[in-house]
């Protein structure tokens, strides 16, 4: 399978937006749609794909801003963790309330721990990753060899467990436990800042040694 990444940083908190492309039949997924749908609109247009699924990988306002307006504009569905249905629907924990406008998201698939997905006709292995939220999901291909861990893993570092529901156990433990099982040459693709693998996280991280 011929499988492309592509990415836009929106502004504000410099959130990684990803497009994951099906080369073979130009078919996309859309995973932490931010709130600038100019500009994710603008990075489909560029790569000429047909978006057919929305992946969230948490709550936060900075990760689902512009997830209602794409998945109206391109007659898709979100995708969101079972667990994340909470902070989804509370504009306090999901922080956008503190920002000035208030965001609240249905995803209209609830998806589970361990289970494979296949938008765009890509498998994708969805990871519970809980710690910087409790309903925090990663995302996994393995024919691309890459992980989407929005606010979970990053290079060196690891997600804010200060808010709602979140747990710096539990964050050591999601990636100790189960991105550390991944494949040592998976390049890991982070909610914000520079892509990282995980075989450099195992040796370099200094919160999961």
């Amino acid at each position: 399978m011929n499988i492309k990444m592509d990415y836009t940083v929106i502004p504000g908190v410099s959130t990684n937006c990803y497009l994951l492309i099906n080369k073979d039949t130009d078919e996309a997924v859309i995973i932490d749609p931010a709130g600038n749908e100019p500009q994710i609109s603008a990075l489909i247009e560029k790569n000429k794909c047909h978006p057919c699924a929305i992946l969230i990988t948490h709550g936060h306002y900075d990760h689902i801003g512009a997830a209602r307006q794409l998945a109206v504009k391109y007659g898709i569905k979100v995708y969101a963790g079972e667990h994340e249905k909470e902070l989804l629907a509370d504009a306090y924990k999901n922080l956008s309330a503190h920002m000035g406008a208030k965001i609240t998201l249905e995803a209209d698939v609830w998806i589970k721990d361990k289970q494979h997905i296949n938008p765009a006709g890509i498998d994708i292995e969805v990871i519970h990753t809980p710690g910087h939220t409790s309903g925090g999901v990663s995302y996994y291909v393995k024919d691309a060899s890459v992980l989407f861990s929005g606010d979970t893993l990053f290079a060196e570092s690891v997600g804010r467990t200060d808010f709602a529901t979140g747990s710096f156990s539990d964050i050591v433990s999601s990636i100790k436990d189960k991105l550390f099982l991944l494949p040592d040459d998976t390049v890991v693709f982070p909610g914000h800042g520079e892509s990282t693998s995980i075989a450099h996280e195992k040796k370099y991280n200094p919160y999961c040694q």
